[in-house]
């Protein structure tokens, strides 16, 4: 592939990282705010709230994972590349850090899960 081709691959691959983290983090937010509302609707919504939180973080966790995982990957590609311009050097050295949104956020967002299973049950 080529740099620009590559470079645009970088690009697309941060996109979805971000875009892999808006529903999530939406709807932590919201939940939060709703709980008192949520376990006055009852045990039903209770657990169906839970299981909401809990396929969307599963969903999110694993775009974004995919998502820093493949931007590693270009970036090493790009940097395989016999020369390349500054945009390139910088996706390079960004790469360096997509081990936290790969593994850091989603251990963010399980914390943020656990906390709310804890303030609906309890």
């Amino acid at each position: 592939m080529s740099e620009e081709a590559l470079l645009a691959s970088w690009s697309r691959a941060r996109n979805q990282l971000i875009f892999a983290q808006l529903a999530p983090t939406f709807l932590l937010i919201t939940t939060v705010g709703l709980v008192p509302a949520i376990r006055a609707a009852g045990t039903a919504t209770v657990w169906a709230a839970i299981g909401i939180l809990l396929a969307s973080g599963i969903l999110g966790a694993l775009a974004e994972f995919g998502a820093a995982a493949d931007a590693k990957a270009i970036a090493a590609d790009l940097q395989a590349l016999a020369t390349h311009g500054r945009s390139a050097d910088t996706a390079i050295t960004h790469a360096r850090w997509m081990w936290v949104p790969q593994f850091v956020t989603p251990l963010i967002f399980i914390g943020i899960f656990v906390a709310l299973l804890v303030a609906l049950l309890v």
